[in-house]
């Protein structure tokens, strides 16, 4: 079931920032097109002076013409000023930049729009057609060059055709004669059909430009989850090349040396008592190495299923106990375990899976000493440790042991590091209980499982 907007937080935020990145793209569009304005409108205002300077009282179409440039050179500034700032921004910053600078259009359609004052019915009728025709193209470009920014577009729109209803009000009530009247009620008719005609069509306009940028930014999202994928895809494939190279060599060292024990056993079969240990080393190293492979590929194909419950920390220690004594034992060395009595909530079986994995690798890692396994308090979380005093493991490596087959150098050890700690890295993920580790080369290593979990009261 798809979960709305307002429930889903990942579907809000690719919404949040789509809405975003259209409105940032939007804006661009909006001051580009406003920039190239800017030599039209100076080339309008030089136009309607040169009609009008011979037919109209100076001194108005001056100061008209004075407030022309003082808004045209305000709208240039913040023009540059975004072009200087803003250029790439989007969310608050760029609309609080937009609110704090979009009066300035409104206001400029205002000054255009009040050119009415100095011609309507005192200009030759020539010339007032002329200056009309002016005062429609800038409307009619609005549609296209202001409508990416709605608001601007609006404001600027509404200022121009209410000072020309103002300049025809005013006409109006200076007007004694019924022709002119009529005539004057008809030309504010039209205006206020044309201002209808021109909202409309802006904000269709801008509808479509919006729905473009959305439609664009979906498929640079889709190309780039694609690439995304493709690059995973490729990773993956190299991975499992290396994997499989890697166990192929690993495979490869225990069953050449089974095969040479085999002839020499055929060869001189006085030696059995010699040659059988070695082969049922070699043997138990192929065995060891396939069943680690079989579990590696069962957390790949089959996802795991977490059963959390109450479990005794002290019982686990004490199960691991038993199982690994015997391995310590062989290897010459000591297995101590230190348990407070505390239980957690976790899945059983694979906790103790993990744990096993990091005493196995321990114990094959470690040419003297022991191993301590402990149950303890750390930083207010239970915390399951593995302390060894094997060789030890350089930072710069400390991480990518974790991966399959990841070997280093290890004096004294012959089977390294294999996939057992990838598979511990697979069970902290599916319970979330992070692994971290420590070392120091040549004095030991401690690996820790942090159960983040909650705690029960302790076992009486």
């Amino acid at each position: 079931m798809t979960l709305p907007a307002a429930i889903d937080p990942t579907k809000g935020v690719q919404s949040f920032a789509s809405e975003a990145w259209v409105e940032m793209r939007l804006v661009q569009t909006f001051m580009r097109h406003a920039q190239s304005v800017q030599y039209a409108a100076a080339a309008m205002l030089i136009a309607m002076v040169a009609t009008l300077y011979r037919s109209v009282e100076p001194t108005g179409l001056l100061l008209w013409a004075v407030a022309v440039v003082a808004v045209t050179l305000m709208r240039t500034l913040v023009i540059r000023r975004y072009q200087r700032t803003m250029v790439g921004v989007s969310g608050p910053a760029l609309s609080a930049f937009m609110a704090r600078y979009t009066w300035i259009w409104p206001l400029s359609a205002m000054i255009w729009g009040s050119s009415m004052f100095v011609f309507f019915l005192k200009a030759p009728i020539y010339d007032q057609f002329v200056c009309m025709l002016v005062l429609v193209g800038m409307a009619s470009m609005a549609v296209g060059t202001f409508s990416s920014c709605l608001r601007c577009f609006r404001g600027y729109v509404d200022g121009l055709n209410l000072s020309a209803l103002a300049a025809l009000v005013y006409q109006l009530l200076m007007e004694r004669g019924i022709p002119s009247t009529f005539n004057t009620y008809s030309m504010a008719a039209l205006v206020l059909t044309y201002w209808a005609v021109i909202r409309v069509s802006g904000r269709r306009v801008h509808e479509v430009q919006r729905a473009n940028l959305r439609l664009q930014f979906d498929n640079l999202e889709l190309i780039a989850s694609l690439a995304e994928k493709s690059r995973a895809g490729q990773e993956a494939a190299e991975v499992k090349s290396r994997f499989i190279a890697s166990a192929a060599h690993d495979l490869r060292q225990p069953a050449h040396a089974l095969g040479l024990y085999a002839g020499w056993l055929v060869a001189e079969p006085q030696f059995v008592a010699q040659i059988a240990p070695k082969i049922v080393q070699a043997t138990k190293a192929i065995n060891e190495l396939f069943n680690s492979l079989f579990d590696l590929a069962g957390l790949d194909a089959d996802p795991l299923r977490v059963n959390p419950q109450l479990l005794d920390l002290g019982q686990l220690v004490q199960e691991l106990e038993v199982q690994y004594a015997p391995v310590a034992r062989e290897r010459g060395l000591r297995l101590r375990t230190r348990a407070a009595a505390a239980q957690v909530k976790s899945d059983p079986v694979l906790l103790k899976r993990l744990v096993g994995n990091l005493l196995s690798n321990a114990l094959k890692n470690t040419r003297q000493g022991g191993v301590l396994l402990a149950a303890r308090r750390r930083r207010g979380a239970w915390c399951i440790e593995v302390w060894d005093t094997g060789v030890g493991i350089a930072r710069e490596q400390q991480q990518a042991i974790f991966q399959e087959f990841y070997r280093i150098p290890l004096q004294g050890t012959e089977e390294g590091f294999g996939l057992g700690l990838a598979i511990v890295s697979r069970l902290s993920q599916a319970l979330d209980h992070p692994v971290e580790m420590a070392s120091r080369p040549g004095r030991g290593s401690v690996f820790w499982v942090e159960l983040r979990c909650p705690v029960a009261p302790p076992v009486p």
